[in-house]
């Protein structure tokens, strides 16, 4: 194995691992913490949760969105993508990755515009910020992530 092509596994495992991070992270966030949060009664401990889960998330997922897109810039010049019939999937990846950038800062201010409605006592205004996260906005970061996985797996030619 030559240095380029460690160095560009390595970037490939760190584009995927980020990948699968975020992803992942969503998935879990939604099927899992998401239903078992609706057990808790309490509404104020459930808003308290849910804030605390999502800011949790973020400090998983920040770094590996910047990780993502970093390892994407790396690999697109690197492999020059551009001129062949794959360069298709790279830019439709690329605009998943953006649109998925765009609605996840969404979820991310309307994630502290709830935590400040929570602090200054109006659960209701904090659970109305919290509900398109769950109900529109995870599902459909999850929908795109899942499809530009699928684009990373053709652009390596399996």
């Amino acid at each position: 194995m030559t240095e380029s092509t460690t160095f560009l596994s390595f970037v490939v495992f760190l584009h995927v691992i980020s990948a699968v991070l975020w992803v992942g992270g969503m998935i879990a966030i939604r099927f899992a913490v998401h239903y078992s949060m609706q057990n808790i009664v309490e509404p104020k401990i459930k808003l308290e949760r849910t804030l605390e889960n999502l800011k949790r998330f973020f400090n998983m997922v920040i770094p590996a969105i910047i990780i993502l897109l970093i390892t994407a810039i790396i690999l697109i010049l690197t492999l020059e993508f551009k001129g062949t019939p794959l360069y298709s999937f790279v830019i439709a990846k690329e605009a998943i990755w953006t649109v998925m950038t765009i609605v996840f800062i969404t979820i991310y201010i309307k994630r502290n515009k709830a935590e400040k409605a929570f602090i200054s006592g109006d659960f209701l205004g904090a659970k109305n910020a919290l509900m398109p996260i769950a109900k529109y906005y995870i599902p459909l970061n999850i929908v795109l992530g899942i499809v530009a996985i699928y684009f990373g797996i053709t652009l390596r030619g399996f």
